[in-house]
């Protein structure tokens, strides 16, 4: 997805590029919009943000499973939100560096971070951000590649560089794939969930999603791996704001 923090030169240039692959996948949208439609059941109105909202795809998909929510798409990329605009509806310029986001101080019951948190410079102020933006007790859904993908364990054995990590935004190097989308951090399970929680959330779930760029005849391979998250290619996880 389309970073919103605001990153250095080279990468703005990077990421305007209406080249470069915004989406993550049907399959992950799906999955993550279910899990957020279970966290608010039950209420009504709630104001979801979807901060790096990229071409609108995730929060599209999120809006089906949420009738009577406000979901506002949030990105710095101005190409990004013309894509999101049709869409979602409600978008809105924003950054998590810098003046931070437009918003106020626990404004948002729900935030959906998809596939950002790997392109950030700073994932630290980024979730202080998210923290603030959020009220008491308000729900985190972030998702992000995992670095413990089953494939990337086999790939290491072998001195592969493993799948989502990047060494240029030129090109693939010293491993599979085609695509270059900007991938500067990568984290396990075990990681994500002690950064998490050193930012003020508790997880309350994490799952597995699977990866819409694995090969066709692994994929139903890919599907069982989501049993076991850790081992999942995309980690999906529901956290609260620590009160």
């Amino acid at each position: 997805m389309t970073t919103t923090a605001r990153p250095p030169a080279g990468l703005r240039d990077f990421y305007e590029n209406p080249a470069v692959p915004v989406a993550s996948g049907d399959a992950r949208s799906r999955r993550q919009a279910r899990m957020l439609a279970t966290a608010l059941r039950g209420r009504a109105g709630a104001t979801v943000l979807d901060v790096g909202c990229g071409d609108g795809t995730a929060a599209a998909v999120t809006a089906r499973l949420l009738p009577g929510h406000r979901i506002i798409g949030v990105d710095w990329s101005q190409d990004a939100l013309r894509r999101a605009a049709p869409r979602i509806g409600m978008v809105v310029r924003g950054e998590l560096e810098g003046s931070g986001l437009p918003f106020a101080t626990g404004a948002a019951d729900a935030v959906l971070f998809a596939e950002v948190i790997e392109h950030l410079v700073d994932p630290d102020g980024a979730l202080d951000e998210l923290r603030r933006v959020l009220a008491p007790g308000g729900h985190l859904m972030l998702s992000t590649p995992n670095l413990a993908a089953w494939y990337n364990r086999a790939l290491l054995l072998a001195g592969v560089q493993p799948v989502f990590s990047e060494v240029s935004l030129r090109g693939i190097h010293g491993r599979p794939g085609s695509e270059v989308v900007g991938h500067l951090r990568l984290y396990t399970a075990r990681a994500l969930r002690q950064f998490l929680a050193a930012s003020g959330f508790e997880v309350v779930r994490l799952a597995g999603a699977p990866f819409h760029g694995v090969p066709r005849a692994l994929r139903p391979l890919d599907r069982l791996a989501c049993a076991v998250p850790g081992a999942a290619s995309i980690l999906l996880v529901h956290a609260r704001r620590a009160r």
